[in-house]
């Protein structure tokens, strides 16, 4: 394929500009530095119209092909924010920045769909119009949303989504995607259970609150194995017990549950959240507690639809010369499901070899896999709208 030959020649350039992003991380919505060099790149690649500022600090850029026969809009889109993690790879463009790190790869997404943008300016190779999407706050902050709320998809028409996102344990320079549900919905939830503290040596003038979180705790784990269909998949699990007491002698007062609950299926969304709320309530109220539930629905399921699928592998076939189409589906979140509930789409996986997972203080984005990402974000625009000539 051409366009992969191309993005290896520009491989240097679109490493430089992945290393001054992860040297320099921003979290969330506050992006000032991210956003501005985008932008400036954009502009100087002879982009068409940049605009920033959508979704608070998300940046869009319109590159117009030498056709334009059908009004034709495809939307490519890579996240920028960062995540509040210390890192520890050591390498010589580590985060300047304490306590922030790319450790999720948006740094080597931007730089990848920047590169296609550069090339799309260059050539035009296509018929309608490419918008190149730089999205705030995937981590947490729903900046998919943020962005659509602020009109992404019908100022500029977008007719169709698509995404990528490196995958550790996938070979470098390998696809992977699957139709139907591809990332889990990420919700949260918190129990405050309160009873009555006093002395660790006189249980009986209390009610042991934190006995009360033990049991909600190991019910809890009932709600998958004996009330969601074994054929559906769905994870919950409890990751924060907190008192308000630390001594070694006090029965707490008060004691918080934090976990979250994660599913494939609204339906299963549905019992776990019921599920949650009935078991926290009635275990507490049968040892004279009792239990506020605070249960807040996150990223919806990310939904890849099939036709857009076979798009997708189509052109990670031509870059990779192969495609897993097998993937199974996993239950972390991603707020590119809001764009997808949108508009058509899909979102697909490229491999980031043998690295550290997603979210460690030793992850490091693999710069090898660069003209693979790139050129499947160029290849999605000129494979889904050909020229006539």
């Amino acid at each position: 394929m051409p366009v992969k030959n191309r993005f290896a020649d520009m491989l240097p350039e679109i490493i430089a500009w992945r290393h001054d992003f992860h040297a320099h991380p921003e979290l969330q919505y506050d992006l000032p530095r991210t956003s501005a060099r985008v932008a400036e790149l954009l502009r100087g690649f002879g982009v068409d119209e940049v605009v920033e500022g959508i979704g608070k600090s998300g940046v869009v850029g319109v590159i117009r092909g030498r056709e334009d026969s059908a009004g034709r809009v495809i939307g490519l889109r890579a996240d920028m924010d960062a995540l509040p993690i210390t890192e520890m790879t050591g390498l010589p463009h580590a985060s300047t920045v304490p306590g922030k790190m790319h450790a999720c790869g948006h740094d080597g997404h931007s730089a990848m769909l920047l590169g296609a943008a550069k090339y799309l300016a260059e050539t035009r190779n296509f018929d309608g119009t490419a918008i190149v999407i730089f999205q705030p706050a995937e981590e947490g902050g729903a900046g998919a949303r943020a962005m659509l709320q602020d009109g992404l998809a019908e100022r500029w028409q977008i007719q169709e989504f698509y995404a990528i996102h490196n995958m550790p344990g996938i070979p470098t320079g390998e696809f992977a995607i699957c139709d139907g549900p591809i990332m889990a919905a990420a919700d949260e939830f918190e129990i405050t259970v309160t009873g009555r503290g006093g002395h660790a040596a006189r249980p009986h003038d209390c009610i042991d609150t934190l006995l009360v979180a033990a049991q909600i705790v190991v019910s809890l784990q009932s709600l998958v194995s004996r009330n969601v269909d074994p054929m559906k998949n769905a994870v919950l699990s409890c990751c924060v017990i907190q008192t308000d007491s630390t001594a070694h002698n006090v029965i707490p007062e008060v004691v918080q549950i934090r976990g979250t609950a994660r599913s494939l299926d609204e339906g299963v969304r549905d019992i776990l959240e019921q599920g949650v709320a009935r078991i926290a309530n009635h275990t507490a109220a049968a040892f004279g507690a009792t239990a506020q539930v605070d249960y807040r629905r996150g990223y919806p399921v990310t939904v890849n639809h099939a036709e857009q699928v076979g798009y997708a592998a189509e052109v990670a076939r031509a870059v990779a010369g192969d495609v897993d189409l097998t993937l199974a589906p996993m239950m972390t979140g991603e707020d590119f499901s809001y764009m997808l509930n949108t508009r058509p789409g899909a979102y697909i996986l490229m491999g980031n070899g043998d690295t550290a997972m997603l979210h460690h203080p030793k992850y490091e984005f693999t710069d090898e896999a660069i003209p693979f990402g790139a050129s499947w974000f160029a290849g999605m625009v000129e494979t889904r709208m050909p020229t006539t000539g």
